[in-house]
């Protein structure tokens, strides 16, 4: 299994996926064919765990791992219908808040995927009472603090953490918090040490903490040691829309976009992959960025129709640098700070009030990073433009 922690950090504090598909009503409905080989390991490992949900529909053992490979999947790849796919396999317990506890976590996912992030946190606090040791529960419910900027609520999760994880686990989620909280460098030094304490830590840990620590080291200025991270986690080979999306960002701000182009020419299913995909082919003047941003804005319209707009950020990032809208961008990213309070989500906030000469719209952002000690140069010179 997933190092629980990590896992839940990386997919929540990364970007948000797609809408929220429809869930079908029936498990004999094709809704499409996924693009799996017949000899697939991936597709062979599917079929079985969905002919043992089949045959025991109401079996909490025979569907929680079906349920959990699908959201896997979805957050691996950037296709939302396997998150369809996951809430048919739990409908028999939708709402019920007498449901195992395994059942609580992973519904406890579906609803963070959908922005119901009081819903999941319900769900995670009642599997934390069934189950005291659960550490998974608590590091998701850590995870959601930190989209919603409660730093102490998520520190405290951590502190739960110490007796139940291991060291490079518990280390990931106490400096996730210290690295937004003003203290990146001694962040970074810690979590590296722990990672370096970890030669036995599997693929997923370690992407994850390649990752992250890439991240701060961008941000502390240094863009080798970036790079040596971002390749440290591309080189294990596992699919990650966060690592992707992560790196894409980095070679745009390093002014590298055929290095994007050829990183997410083959991942037009994920919005977020697709946008920095656009992002770069409009930096290169390629055809294909005009097709790719109509793309977009047609998924964010079918999005807005369904009053599903759940990953706003990546929509006012779209109408600023593609559609050059700066009053639909700074509506679109305040709206998202409502329910997501990231540092991505804060520095999209700042450039549409920028760009839209608007510097009372940016306020909320601005508190933030004066009670965080976020530690991010183009953000606080934007902020200091705006003040």
């Amino acid at each position: 299994m997933l190092k629980p922690l990590l896992v839940a950090l990386a997919w929540l504090g990364a970007f948000p996926v797609q809408a929220a598909p429809r869930v079908p009503v029936d498990d004999r409905e094709v809704l499409e064919r996924l693009p799996m080989r017949a000899r697939d390991p991936a597709g062979a490992e599917l079929r079985a765990l969905r002919a043992a949900a089949i045959a025991s529909p109401a079996d909490p053992a025979a569907v929680t791992p079906l349920a959990r490979r699908y959201f896997e999947l979805a957050m691996a790849e950037g296709d939302p219908r396997y998150i369809g796919y996951a809430q048919a396999a739990l409908a028999p317990w939708a709402g019920s808040d007498r449901a195992p506890a395994e059942i609580l976590l992973l519904r406890a996912l579906l609803r963070q995927y959908r922005h119901d992030f009081d819903g999941a946190l319900a769900d995670l606090a009642l599997a934390v009472r069934r189950d005291p040791q659960n550490e998974e529960a608590h590091a998701w419910r850590a995870a959601i603090f930190m989209v919603r900027a409660d730093y102490p609520a998520a520190a405290r999760e951590c502190a739960a953490l110490e007796p139940l994880a291991d060291e490079l686990q518990v280390t990931g989620c106490s400096t996730y918090v210290e690295a937004t909280t003003g203290r990146t460098r001694a962040a970074y030094t810690r979590l590296l040490g722990a990672l370096e304490r970890a030669p036995q830590a599997g693929g997923a840990p370690r992407l994850w903490a390649n990752t992250r620590l890439a991240e701060m080291s961008a941000r502390l200025g240094d863009a080798a040691a970036a790079e040596r991270h971002f390749k440290s986690a591309l080189a294990l080979g596992l699919n990650d829309n966060f690592l992707l999306a992560a790196y894409a960002d980095f070679l745009l701000e390093q002014r590298r976009p055929r290095e994007v182009v050829a990183l997410l020419k083959d991942w037009t299913r994920s919005d977020t992959l697709l946008l920095r995909l656009a992002l770069a082919e409009r930096d290169l003047g390629l055809p294909e960025a005009a097709g790719h941003a109509r793309i977009l804005g047609e998924r964010f319209a079918a999005e807005a129709q369904r009053a599903e707009r759940l990953h706003l950020a990546e929509e006012a990032r779209y109408l600023l640098e593609l559609r050059g809208d700066a009053s639909a961008a700074l509506a679109a990213a305040a709206e998202n700070w409502k329910a997501q309070r990231e540092p991505r989500d804060a520095l999209i906030l700042l450039e549409a009030a920028h760009a839209a000469r608007n510097p009372a719209a940016a306020a909320p952002v601005l508190d933030w990073l004066a009670r965080s000690g976020f530690e991010h140069e183009r953000m606080r010179r934007l902020a200091a433009e705006l003040r």
